[in-house]
């Protein structure tokens, strides 16, 4: 079949654009090109805003972009942009916060009309093709723009005017007194409150994985000894593991559940989660030995390494939601289907993953747990690779394989973490791979890159792309203590203060000072699918500044956590990760510094849950934290400080468990 026409997208590199190289609408990249040419043709501007593991922006794109009709209106009135949010998240932030403000909500695909300025003056989300849904149709919506700017021009750029000051507004943040252990205590009473006692997480439905406030419940109740803390995070843990918002027989973590009871997944599978779930469930073994959060965490990486993973040691963005036009076809089962490929263990196992000829899900089998025994694990195990190797025949869902930075750098800690703590050789050279890919093609010392794909690296880095990829640098430095992960972790965050910190007001700005000029300069706090940069930034610096005795990282620190105290009082649900680094900033914490050989000590360090310790091993003494540290008698030696104070050194095993408690 011949190809249909090419347009500008073609020579992106984002598989999202890509997915609309061949639309009839006459779409421009993000560029100087297309704003210029709605400033001289005196035309507004139609911004869409997607990526491609999005189910809907894939049914916009069917409906409207691919539609001759509509196309060729959009052309003849709009300059028309797609954006990639993944690859440009900065575009997206800004445009976000517009349509959330004029509307109330937002969501993908996103679309916004801009004047030739690039302010924004209307926008939504999905528009079907005609008027549907209670929607009103694209083209009657275009309709109405046009109406508005040809014929009441005045008062849309006075409207837009207004909001473009109020998104810089946003960005302010005043100072205030320090964080104290009541915001921790406020903040987990809130959590209670929304908690739900009967299928775990917070609120209804459709219900996100809540990876950051579990971190936080588990900190507050290694601080507290709070039982319910520790309840919350360990129910709703496993009632997301045996869920069908868990891969049964894949491994991995599908984006959000639909319902309240983590049966019905929507079906894209994000790198992000992947990394910040594989870290909450090691987290939670460590802090209660409990094999199931082990297993799940040991799953999902391999299923990151299996299926996310490039050969130049980079990870993946996505799975998309879609296997042959139908959302979720390649995770479903029908009795049948699940009776042939189980065999002779297939009632056994129709029982344990409530296989039907009913279904749950379209008439089909979405794969859950109702009644968990771990004591059949190992006999589900095997059958589980039977099941996927029959799975894997199937037409696969599509896969997003551009390489971010600020994700890729979630997943190095995840599986620097995991190598540390399960002792995993194999994971340790998974991270190893991934922090050399990163650091040779999208770091040069000075600039960091946002993403690659096909060789190309491109776009000015954000600000979670230096705080992820220095957490993870971070953790993978305690992981191997090997000292060139902590050069460039302490390197890349030098960088970060220097383009992004906002020395007027606290905290940082998502873009940097050297950044192509856009109408806002944003500034991020809420956590939201990813913690915000700010969040990972305050939670680097406070530990940075103990392992390095950094004062200029402490005092940055300060600053961020006084100037959004009172958004953490206000929200605290918001602010899971943010309040992780008020958690170790109020202390106490622990440094421990191990000098010699430190292997004789990691299983006592592995079996322990220490959100509130930094590590450093070695002789190096350029490491604040191990000068004039010394092997006493010539054997490795653990110092342990706590609270501004140290204790005496010890070379036994034994003797560093008994100091830790």
């Amino acid at each position: 079949m011949p190809q249909k026409q090419t347009n500008r997208l073609a020579q992106e590199t984002s598989p999202y654009l890509l997915q609309h190289a061949h639309n009839p609408v006459d779409w421009y990249p993000w560029s100087e090109e297309a704003l210029t040419r709605a400033r001289t043709e005196d035309k507004p501007i139609l911004l869409s805003v997607g990526y491609s593991a999005c189910h809907w922006c894939h049914v916009m794109e069917r409906e409207s972009f691919e539609n001759e009709k509509i196309a060729r209106a959009m052309n003849e009135n709009f300059v028309c942009i797609k954006v990639d949010r993944e690859e440009r998240p900065d575009i997206d932030q800004i445009y976000m916060s517009a349509v959330q403000t004029m509307t109330g909500s937002g969501g993908w695909p996103l679309t916004v009309f801009l004047l030739p300025t690039g302010e924004p003056f209307l926008g939504g989300t999905y528009f079907p093709d005609e008027d549907r849904y209670g929607r009103p149709g694209l083209p009657r919506v275009m309709a109405i723009i046009l109406d508005l700017y040809r014929n009441k021009r005045g008062e849309i750029t006075e409207n837009a005017r207004h909001l473009t000051e109020y998104l810089n507004q946003k960005t302010q943040t005043g100072a205030s007194q320090f964080p104290d252990p009541s915001l921790l205590e406020q903040s987990f009473r809130t959590l209670a409150s929304r908690f739900d006692a009967r299928e775990g997480g917070f609120g209804g439905a459709p219900k996100f994985p809540p990876a950051m406030n579990i971190d936080f419940l588990l900190r507050y109740h290694h601080r507290t000894s709070d039982e319910l803390a520790l309840h919350m995070a360990m129910f709703t843990l496993s009632k997301m593991a045996y869920g069908g918002m868990y891969d049964q027989i894949g491994g991995g973590f599908h984006r959000y559940s639909v319902d309240e009871h983590w049966l019905v997944p929507h079906f894209e599978k994000m790198l992000y989660d992947n990394a910040l779930l594989s870290r909450v469930y090691l987290d939670a073994y460590r802090a209660t030995s409990r094999p199931l959060f082990r297993r799940i965490a040991g799953e999902t990486l391999d299923y990151v390494i299996r299926e996310m993973r490039d050969s130049n040691g980079g990870f993946y963005s996505a799975q998309d939601a879609d296997s042959e036009g139908v959302e979720g076809k390649f995770y479903v089962w029908s009795l049948d289907e699940f009776r042939n490929a189980a065999g002779d263990d297939a009632g056994l196992l129709a029982g344990y993953f409530d296989v039907s000829e009913r279904g749950n899900f379209e008439h089909r089998n979405i794969l859950h747990v109702p009644e968990p025994d771990e004591e059949l694990v190992p006999r589900i195990d095997a059958a589980r690779k039977r099941l996927y190797a029959i799975r894997n025949q199937r037409v696969k869902p599509g896969r997003d394989e551009k390489i971010l930075t600020d994700w890729n750098g979630l997943m190095l800690r995840a599986f620097a973490d995991a190598a540390f703590v399960l002792n995993r050789d194999d994971y340790r050279q998974v991270a190893v791979d991934n922090a050399e890919f990163l650091l040779k093609s999208m770091w040069n010392g000075e600039r960091l890159l946002h993403s690659y794909k096909d060789g190309r690296a491109r776009f000015n880095a954000y600000l979670d792309d230096y705080a992820n990829l220095a957490d993870g640098l971070l953790a993978l430095y305690q992981a191997t203590f090997e000292d060139r992960w902590l050069q460039h972790a302490s390197a890349i965050v030098d960088r970060m203060i220097e383009l992004f910190r906002d020395d007027t007001n606290g905290g940082f700005f998502f873009t940097a000072s050297n950044h192509e000029a856009l109408i806002s300069r944003q500034k991020d706090f809420f956590d939201n699918a990813t913690p915000s940069g700010n969040s990972v930034a305050a939670d680097i610096l406070v530990r940075l500044a103990a392992l390095l005795d950094r004062d200029d990282y402490r005092k940055t620190a300060d600053q961020l956590l006084q100037s959004t105290l009172n958004l953490m009082k206000q929200y605290p649900s918001g602010f899971g990760r943010l309040l992780s680094a008020v958690d170790f900033h109020i202390g106490p914490s622990r440094e421990i510094a191990i000098a010699g050989d430190p292997r004789v000590f990691l299983d006592v360090l592995r079996n322990r849950y220490m959100p509130r310790a930094v590590l450093a091993a070695g002789s190096n003494s350029s490491i604040p934290l191990l000068k004039d540290r010394t092997a006493i008698g010539g054997k490795p030696t653990a110092y342990v400080c706590e609270n501004y104070s140290c204790r005496t050194p010890v070379t036994d095993p034994a003797e560093l468990t008994h100091e830790l408690g």
